[in-house]
């Protein structure tokens, strides 16, 4: 019989998109699932939706909690799991009909630990396109850190992909952090005997009508920070040879921290802005050199050099 696979979807304040996201998990052709439906203290509609549509499919389980964010909501799911394999989506996702097929299957192959695939950049509801070459990875820890922290082809998300559940033995999501992602996937990761990757878009990343040059600057982006530091002191400990993509992330950290303060013209912080200015200054050889960033950034970066209300006006204009 197939192995089953348990889905955790935290849901909170989703009623306009949940419906899409369950129905694309139900419509699964791969049907040994169990769908948790995390109820994180929703005060609209959600948390009545998710009981109707548990009615609708017996494999749809419902758990109603207080708030407690993300994290929180994830790692309630995790405890209640009772499959061996488990995944993430985000509610106001959704998934090819295919995917959790095709994540089993590789994970099978391969004999991994961990399985995962591609997404697409969902904006205005527009899907962008699917890669032209389909490939498919057998990788070892130190390849996946790797390929993760360039972010060309998959990224530290944690909702397209596939887990052994005994990976979550000893991490948790954390609670009361942005970029909670970041905390736990290299950890992740570093505990797998194997990893199995495609590029192959399966997972549709849905990016909502909150522009980051309208959102609010708040002091938790530095989270951002907070985890490719600790990521960071995990691959010079364990993966040295991977040290220039480690600085790669923290300077990009930087900047998105950096972007998103100069953004928000309410928020005045000139001692924050000096001390990620600074930072980038420190690091202009690595930045200036380095392939990853895009010709766009490095000019946006000699800005910043020589005068910040210009970079400002640049980022402005990019919509970094």
């Amino acid at each position: 019989m197939d192995e089953k696979i348990s889905v955790i979807v935290p849901v909170y304040n989703v009623e306009q998109y949940l419906e899409r996201c369950v129905a694309s998990i139900i419509n699964q052709t791969y049907k040994n699932l169990e769908i948790i439906l995390v109820n994180d203290g929703s005060t609209d509609n959600s948390g009545q939706l998710c009981d109707e549509l548990a009615k609708k499919d017996d494999r749809i389980r419902v758990i109603h909690k207080k708030n407690g964010g993300l994290s929180d909501a994830r790692n309630v799911g995790i405890a209640e799991a009772e499959a061996e394999l488990i995944g993430f989506i985000d509610s106001d996702d959704y998934i090819d009909e295919d995917m959790y097929e095709m994540l089993i299957n590789n994970l099978k192959a391969a004999n991994a630990d961990l399985s995962m695939c591609g997404h697409y950049d969902v904006y205005h509801n527009l899907p962008e396109a699917q890669v032209t070459e389909k490939k498919t990875w057998e990788l070892s820890p130190q390849e996946a850190i790797k390929m993760v922290m360039e972010a060309k082809i998959l990224s530290v998300t944690a909702v397209n992909k596939l887990y052994k559940k005994s990976l979550f033995s000893e991490f948790k999501f954390e609670i009361g952090k942005i970029a909670e992602d970041a905390f736990i996937m290299i950890k992740l990761l570093d505990k797998c005997n194997k990893i199995v990757a495609t590029n192959e878009k399966k997972y549709y990343y849905v990016h909502r009508e909150n522009s980051i040059t309208t959102q609010k600057f708040s002091l938790k982006f530095l989270n951002v920070i907070e985890a490719y530091e600790q990521n960071k002191e995990i691959i010079l400990e364990k993966y040295p040879e991977l040290k220039e993509v480690a600085q790669m992330r923290m300077n990009w950290a930087y900047f998105y921290v950096l972007d998103r303060l100069l953004l928000d013209k309410d928020y005045n912080d000139k001692k924050l802005e000096n001390k990620l200015i600074s930072y980038l200054k420190d690091h202009s050889k690595s930045i200036l050199t380095d392939s990853l960033f895009t010709k766009g950034r490095k000019i946006g970066f000699v800005a910043l050099l020589l005068n910040r209300n210009l970079y400002r006006k640049i980022i402005e204009k990019r919509g970094y």
